[in-house]
């Protein structure tokens, strides 16, 4: 049996205050938004936090399995899915989700990275012009299938990817915020549990972490009220926030990626 008499709950408590609420920062926007968990989450753990970027990699990817089911479930429940949509996403997703994650394994994809976010930038700038130029006018995406796999292959390939490159093309193409939202965000479970039953596979359970855990806690907590937000935000301003953090996190990384 474990001797629990002898854990400093207060101290464990302390240590894992700071990414508890990371996660919770992280897994509020994501849900509200459709993008940006892993983003934000590398970011602050590597940048502030001092955490080893293999460590926060790890510790992100096995924490998003959990909190997308979190998520996915919230929106559900507040009917931001289209479940046709849904359908035609989930699919070519995971598939190319496989394929980044073989790619990974033999080649470094990271070399493209600077191109896609230099892309997702540019989609950034061009959503942020959408909502303060006049009245956005839903339409019915036509190009579905081939955005989810490609969505799906960046994110196992590159790291991260699956939101920003889904939810801003939708957009593009006249799909509704909240719906758009909700669904990529549901569909997004999928996808990242079959990423993390590999990268689980290859490291092992070393990414499970007090760190793993404080995130995990956030997200958990935050995941309700993303849904909420999505929901009720009218769609000028949601995608206005869209295409700001859009386009700060997408040019942040290319700054990274070449300096």
């Amino acid at each position: 049996m474990f001797d629990l008499s002898s854990w400093d709950f207060t101290a464990i408590l302390a240590m894992m205050l700071p990414f508890i609420l990371v996660g919770f920062a992280a897994q509020m926007i994501d849900g509200a938004l459709g993008m940006a968990f892993g983003i934000i989450n590398n970011t602050l753990l590597v940048v502030f936090l001092g955490v080893p970027p293999a460590l926060a990699s790890a510790s992100v990817h096995a924490v998003e399995t959990l909190t997308t089911a979190a998520s996915g479930v919230s929106h559900i429940l507040h009917r931001n899915v289209d479940w046709r949509l849904f359908r035609r996403l989930v699919i070519p997703g995971v598939l190319g989700g496989i394929l980044g994650a073989y790619v990974l394994s033999t080649i470094n994809a990271s070399v493209a990275r600077p191109f896609v976010m230099a892309y997702l930038a540019a989609i950034g700038l061009y959503l942020l012009s959408r909502a303060y130029r006049g009245k956005v006018h839903p339409r019915e995406p036509k190009i579905i299938e081939p955005l989810g796999f490609a969505g799906g292959f960046l994110d196992a390939a590159g790291g991260g990817g699956w939101g920003p490159v889904v939810t801003s093309n939708l957009l593009v193409q006249g799909a509704p915020p909240r719906t758009t939202i909700g669904t990529v965000n549901t569909s997004e479970f999928f996808l990242t549990s079959t990423i993390s039953i590999t990268f689980i596979t290859t490291m092992g359970w070393k990414a499970f972490t007090l760190q793993t855990l404080g995130l995990l806690i956030g997200g958990l907590l935050a995941a309700p009220f993303g849904a909420v937000i999505a929901k009720r935000v009218p769609t000028r301003p949601l995608m206005g926030l869209i295409g700001t953090l859009l386009t700060a996190t997408s040019a942040y990384s290319v700054w990274a990626a070449l300096a």
